[in-house]
């Protein structure tokens, strides 16, 4: 977490996610060993959880939602999330949730997020519907954008997440429409798996080696955020 300034990440659930991006690091990381699985994630010991919550000094923040979304399907049914956050609350430990769900905008989830604790960070990698359903089956963008300005005229400290910014995916016409205070870009990261899943990019112009990855090149990236 070094890089992201963040000391400590927690996954509320784990080993697959629902949501089965094709263009997900973590489901590339651990598919070829067999630590994958979409329709069944594991669910995280609240019990555990709360155990590690309470020896993380005040001050710190969790970063909820890593390697798998804490909102997916999944949380509707086992609430592993939702009594996270409450525990959280109840220590003062600050959280920075990142999501493709609509969910953290329902009224349940709104009465406990603490504006004093709480940083959110909904992503969007298309603002298209149609499209996202080809390559994701999170909340469609549509929703996630109406949950975004929800959480911002409730003043809570929430941002776009541009998570991978794909300029072929992206409307950047309408992104700057919308009227959304705050952003966070991430680019996305190529391996051979990703290549595989992923449809209509210009793999071409990715073409940077790091950290077993190919990236687009800096001056590339710049260009776009331009956009």
């Amino acid at each position: 977490g070094d890089k992201c300034q963040y000391s400590v990440r927690l996954d509320t659930y784990g080993c697959g996610c629902q949501h089965n991006c094709d263009y997900c690091y973590a489901r590339s990381l651990l598919s070829f060993r067999g630590f994958w699985n979409p329709s069944e994630p594991s669910i995280a010991d609240i019990a555990k959880i709360k155990r590690k919550i309470q020896k993380i000094p005040q001050g710190t923040i969790i970063r909820m939602g890593g390697m798998t979304d804490c909102f997916q399907p999944f949380e509707a049914e086992h609430r592993v999330t939702y009594e996270t956050i409450r525990e959280m609350n109840r220590c003062g430990i600050g959280y920075l949730i990142v999501t493709k769900s609509h969910m953290i905008a329902q009224p349940e989830y709104m009465e406990i997020l603490d504006k004093r604790l709480a940083h959110i960070q909904i992503t969007v990698s298309t603002l298209d519907d149609a499209r996202a359903l080809t390559y994701e089956k999170a909340s469609i963008p549509t929703k996630r954008i109406e949950a975004i300005r929800k959480l911002q005229d409730e003043g809570y400290d929430v941002s776009i997440r541009l998570s991978p910014l794909i300029e072929e995916f992206m409307d950047f016409n309408m992104l700057n429409s919308l009227g959304i205070n705050r952003c966070v870009v991430e680019f996305l990261r190529v391996n051979s798996w990703i290549k595989g899943w992923l449809k209509d990019v210009d793999f071409s112009r990715y073409n940077l080696k790091q950290g077993g990855y190919v990236h687009l090149p800096l001056e590339d990236k710049l260009e776009i955020l331009k956009r």
